[in-house]
């Protein structure tokens, strides 16, 4: 049954959807602090510590809201910093408690996917599902930013 939205807001309602359940089940698997943004910083990290000015650079945000969120992070330990020199210059590293979150958003990533593959029901339709998703990235620009890890905050950047 077709829902009669047109293709540019089905994949955005689906989006935004898809993030909520997963910060839904964040919550429940022991990760309460967590939100929508705190994943953009995760994502640079996973590839290597970074300062808080790095940080803002990459997002495209001010350095006091990268500062705010990560000192959060801190507190709730998903992040440290790497040495007791000036903080502006302190590198921001993923705890264990960090990359356990990371871990498990992952799993909750690969449980919609079963579901989601499970509804559509036909290996081709999920074929032609994925090929749209790329011409989609191709068509915002983000490929590379995919594959690079640095997809950019939205607009707001909060959430």
């Amino acid at each position: 049954m077709s829902t009669g939205l047109d293709l540019v807001s089905a994949l955005s309602i689906v989006g935004s959807g898809l993030d909520q359940r997963v910060l839904q089940e964040l919550h429940a698997r022991g990760f309460p602090e967590l939100r929508r943004a705190h994943g953009y910083l995760f994502q640079r990290l996973l590839v290597a510590p970074r300062t808080v000015t790095d940080l803002a650079a990459e997002l495209g945000v001010t350095q006091q809201a990268v500062s705010k969120a990560a000192g959060e992070l801190v507190r709730a330990g998903y992040l440290e910093r790497d040495d007791d020199r000036d903080r502006r210059r302190r590198p921001l590293a993923l705890t264990d408690r960090g990359r356990a979150a990371v871990t498990a958003a992952r799993c909750v990533r690969e449980e919609l996917r079963v579901q989601i593959e499970r509804s559509a029901g036909d290996a081709d339709r999920v074929a032609a599902v994925l090929l749209v998703l790329d011409a989609a990235l191709d068509v915002l620009g983000l490929r590379r930013a995919v594959a690079e890890r640095a997809v950019p905050m939205p607009a707001g950047g909060e959430g």
